[in-house]
C-alpha cells in the first residue's frame, strides 16, 4: 500500500509541474501597450501635420505646402512613430 501512495504522490507532482508549464503567458505587458500608444500618437501627429497647404482654387499655387512642417517635420514624426512601434514589439518586460 505504501508503494502505491508514493506513486500517487509522484503522479500528482508531475501533473502539477505540467500544469505550471502549460500556463499561458501574455507576450506583451503593460509597458509594451503604453509604448505602442506613444508610437501611434507620433504617427497620427505626423499625418495630421501633413494635412494642409493646398488651395481651394486649382488655378492658384500655394507655397505653404513646401514649408518645413509638411516636407521635413511630419515625415520624421511618422518614421519615428514606426521606430517606436518596433521598440514596443521587442521591449522585454521586467519579471
Amino acid at each position: 500500500m505504501h508503494k502505491f501512495y508514493i506513486m500517487a504522490q509522484d503522479n500528482n507532482k508531475k501533473i502539477a509541474a505540467e500544469t505550471e508549464e502549460n500556463k499561458q503567458v501574455m507576450p506583451f505587458g503593460k509597458q509594451n501597450y503604453i509604448i505602442v500608444l506613444i508610437g501611434l500618437a507620433f504617427i497620427i501627429l505626423g499625418f495630421v501635420l501633413m494635412i494642409g497647404g493646398g488651395s481651394s482654387d486649382p488655378d492658384v499655387f500655394n507655397e505653404k505646402m513646401f514649408d518645413f512642417q509638411h516636407i521635413t517635420l511630419a515625415p520624421i514624426l511618422v518614421l519615428a512613430g514606426f521606430v517606436v512601434e518596433i521598440v514596443a514589439i521587442f521591449w522585454k518586460r521586467n519579471k
